[in-house]
């Protein structure tokens, strides 16, 4: 049971926090990203998949339905995130002392746990 509620607890955070993402932008759109995605050398329309990365992956997630996928899916958000809006902070110290990209770290990190162990008993799927 403890394994279950730990899984539960990092799922719960994850979802929540990373879904309040997806909502900002579900209301103010993404067209502030578009720019970033092509300058990259990307598609716009891979814009939209933020949309997946910050509303329907971390849904998922919450639900423990398909979360693996879910965690799966917001991991590779992050990626994008870093690669495409934090690489000048990649390997920048804060002026508290932690990692300038401690944030979405943890959304990263948590993420790939998450794929990685399922999503516990307390979930759609109970696995």
């Amino acid at each position: 049971m403890n394994e279950s509620t730990g899984k539960l607890i990092l799922r719960l955070a994850l979802g929540s926090l990373i879904l309040f993402h997806g909502v900002a932008k579900l209301i103010g759109g993404v067209g502030g990203l578009s720019g970033m995605v092509t300058a990259a050398g990307l598609p716009s329309f891979v814009t939209y998949g933020v949309y997946v990365g910050e509303v329907v992956a971390p849904v998922l997630v919450l639900l423990g339905w398909y979360s693996r996928i879910g965690a799966a899916l917001i991991a590779i958000n992050m990626l994008f995130a870093i690669a495409l809006a934090h690489r000048a902070d990649l390997f920048v110290i804060g002026k508290t002392g932690g990692w300038a990209l401690e944030l979405q770290g943890m959304f990263l990190f948590t993420a790939i746990a998450i794929a990685l162990m399922g999503p516990g008993r307390f979930s759609v799927n109970g696995k």
